[in-house]
């Protein structure tokens, strides 16, 4: 497995992403909106940017992420 290109940690199982949380040019340069939901795995991979979010306290945190497959939101 390859890393994601970015890793959010979260206190939240509902998490919104648009791509440009980072980029001062706005939204214009990110993708549609989106709101994913991190299940009992503990983590949930965007769709369109593969940002990852973890779940802080969950399975996946402190976990070695090269070794966690690819979770988008809806998927078991």
């Amino acid at each position: 497995m390859i890393d994601p290109p970015e890793i959010t940690f979260t206190d939240s199982t509902r998490v919104k992403c648009d791509g440009a949380t980072d980029i001062r040019a706005g939204a214009a340069l990110g993708h549609p909106r989106v709101w994913l939901e991190i299940d009992e795995h503990g983590y949930v991979d965007c769709g369109y940017c593969d940002r990852r979010f973890i779940l802080k306290g969950g399975p996946a945190d402190g976990a070695n992420q090269s070794d966690l497959p690819d979770i988008s939101s809806g998927a078991s």
